[in-house]
């Protein structure tokens, strides 16, 4: 896991707001939401019991990294984001399904 992606998950884990480059962390104290910013487009939404994934309008390598990251550390166990001829797939529960912008796990 690259640094920024470290402090990226310690941001959401100690629930406040942090930025670097070209990732940001916004925590909603009143909602219990941090909102991951990559290039200034929402990738995911963390609350108490979901994860909510986006593409960000950019389906690229850094894309799926961050959001992988986010999963290791947020998600319910072994999900993973990963492409195969272009396509985005995410894998969870024992499944493969296409990934879709906005999708919650």
């Amino acid at each position: 896991m690259r640094k920024i992606e470290r402090e990226m998950n310690k941001a959401i884990a100690q629930r406040k707001s942090w930025r670097l480059n070209n990732t940001s962390v916004y925590y909603e104290e009143g909602n219990e939401i941090s909102r991951v910013y990559l290039f200034g487009n929402l990738i995911a939404e963390i609350g108490n019991n979901f994860v909510k994934l986006y593409d960000g309008g950019r389906r690229s390598m850094t894309t799926k990294s961050r959001l992988n990251s986010i999963l290791r550390e947020n998600g319910i166990g072994n999900e993973v984001v990963f492409q195969k001829d272009r396509v985005w797939f995410i894998s969870y529960d024992n499944k493969t399904e296409e990934f879709v912008s906005g999708m919650t796990i």
